[in-house]
């Protein structure tokens, strides 16, 4: 019997195991197929979804996940196949159809204008009107019922750019249950939150459940899929594989479903560190435009061989002081030294020349040319190298060798190096960033969040391309959000707040909750940064 079938849990999708219940299914999809050109996204797939339950979907990157919701929430239209709410055949033209239906979407990276307040937020595009202007009683009226209602705790007059990212989710969620959302899609909405947040989170939907609403949950976290789901679909290559039941399935079986083969953890620790500095920062403070500090005084060596990393809230500094390292932006005060060399007035060319590797936080804005093919942007960064170049011109035929390569070694799936970049799932494109950066053979590599937003597959191939370059000598600087992947692949863990590092803990000892208290300041006990 193939790992996947073995592991399945319940009954199979689509067995009809519902088919005697007292209501109808909140949601149901019966032989959904989308093609696109050259394509087979989804082919057949089957989700059954009782009113009332948080449903998980689950699968790896390029699954077919992300289409399926796309086309619930009338984005797509279904080739083949059929879309019910509470036993109901539908056919949405448009988000704003499915909206209409009872279904919302919160989608994985926020939707708020910082400079709104949480009202005008929940509002924008459905006003209340009162004499042809907003009916701010009205508007405040609701969203305090239902902040109170699902335990939502909002401030209809705090301005979104003062929130945290687990009040900013909130606000999201708050937005489609005041356009009155029956059925809320929730895509990978764990990803940049801290354990206490995470817990914050699951007592929302639990009130959500108590009052009759239905969740599906997208996630790559299986820990937290079998928390907090009543029944979980997994979905491999287009099509669905089955059903589990999260009592009796374990994270193991899960990710044999998703990849049919057991996963890695992060964890390792046999320490590689050598006594080389790296990178060294002394004293780095960075500022806004008003003189604000960012980063504040941070000092910290990188050593040949050392995973250190860095954990916080984001806000608190991480981007800038990673833009730092990498001279994007510039220093108030203090030294960046590379080697043992001062480099603090060197360009990013030049530091990236002297063998800094660099993992953007977001792939398509800082790491990507969505619509270049994979050969070019396989020398983004290295145009000045081979195999980008041969003499002064640049080399085109090698380039596209070597993404050829890169995408064997580094398991990037896409037809070839002409491909377009925005044609491959969120985990092909972080494996060819990974498989460029570390072709370029760094001494240095900052890796910011290098598995967010990708499937337990691609995070375990990562996780095994960090751990062999460490052991091969190379230093990391490692900024995630994802706690047990610091806690994990560190050999020394700061964590930074308000810009400046508050703690030093060490990574063998410490739990995921010890680590996101001194990340939001509720621990303050920890060895000096």
């Amino acid at each position: 019997m193939p790992p996947g079938d073995r592991a399945t849990a319940g009954v199979p999708a689509g067995s009809g195991a519902d088919d005697g219940a007292a209501e109808p299914l909140a949601v149901e999809l019966r032989g959904i197929t989308k093609r696109f050109p050259g394509v087979v996204a989804n082919k057949d797939i089957e989700l059954r979804v009782r009113r009332g339950e948080v449903h998980a979907i689950v699968g790896e990157n390029g699954a077919g996940k992300s289409t399926l919701m796309k086309t619930l929430y009338g984005m797509h239209r279904p080739d083949e196949g059929q879309v019910l709410l509470h036993g109901r055949e539908v056919h949405f033209r448009s988000p704003a159809d499915a909206i209409d239906a009872g279904i919302g979407m919160v989608h994985q990276h926020f939707m708020l204008a910082d400079n709104f307040t949480v009202l005008e937020n929940v509002v924008l595009g459905s006003e209340p009107t009162k004499g042809g202007r907003l009916d701010r009683a009205e508007a405040r009226r609701r969203i305090l019922d239902i902040s109170d209602r699902y335990a939502l705790d909002l401030d209809p007059d705090e301005l979104v750019e003062d929130l945290g990212v687990g009040d900013r989710q909130r606000v999201e969620i708050a937005k489609v249950l005041y356009r009155g959302a029956t059925t809320l899609i929730l895509d990978e909405p764990t990803a940049v939150l801290v354990p206490q947040e995470v817990d914050e989170l699951f007592g929302n939907l639990a009130e959500l459940k108590r009052e009759g609403l239905t969740v599906l949950f997208i996630s790559h976290k299986l820990d937290e899929v079998r928390r907090v789901a009543d029944s979980i679909t997994v979905i491999r290559r287009g099509t669905t594989v089955g059903t589990a039941d999260p009592r009796t399935t374990t994270s193991r079986e899960l990710a044999e479903m998703m990849v049919g083969a057991e996963l890695p953890t992060p964890e390792t620790r046999t320490s590689t560190v050598r006594d080389a500095p790296v990178l060294q920062l002394s004293g780095v403070t960075v500022a806004d435009a008003g003189g604000r500090a960012l980063v504040d005084d941070v000092t910290l060596t990188v050593r040949e061989g050392e995973v250190v990393g860095i954990a916080g809230v984001e806000g608190n500094g991480q981007a800038e002081l990673v833009e730092a390292i990498m001279g994007l932006r510039p220093l108030v005060a203090g030294t960046v030294s590379l080697g043992g060399e001062d480099v603090t007035a060197w360009s990013t060319r030049r530091r990236r020349e002297a063998g800094v590797g660099y993992i953007p936080e977001d792939r398509h804005r800082q790491g990507m040319l969505l619509d270049a093919p994979l050969w070019e942007n396989r020398i983004l960064g290295h145009q000045t190298r081979p195999p980008a170049v041969k003499g002064w011109f640049l080399d085109r035929r090698g380039a596209r060798a070597d993404t050829g390569r890169i995408m064997r070694e580094y398991d990037v799936r896409a037809p070839g190096p002409d491909t377009l970049a925005v044609a491959l799932s969120g985990g092909n494109q972080q494996k060819l960033i990974v498989g460029r950066e570390m072709s370029a053979s760094p001494r240095l590599l900052i890796a910011a969040h290098p598995t967010r937003g990708v499937d337990v597959g691609a995070q375990a191939v990562i996780w095994e391309l960090l751990k062999d370059a460490r052991a091969e000598g190379l230093g990391i600087v490692l900024v995630s959000a994802d706690l047990d992947e610091l806690i994990g692949l560190s050999d020394t863990l700061h964590v930074m707040l308000r810009g400046a590092l508050v703690a030093t803990v060490d990574p063998s000892r410490v739990t995921p909750e010890e680590l996101g208290g001194y990340m939001t300041g509720a621990r303050t006990t920890a060895g000096a940064a």
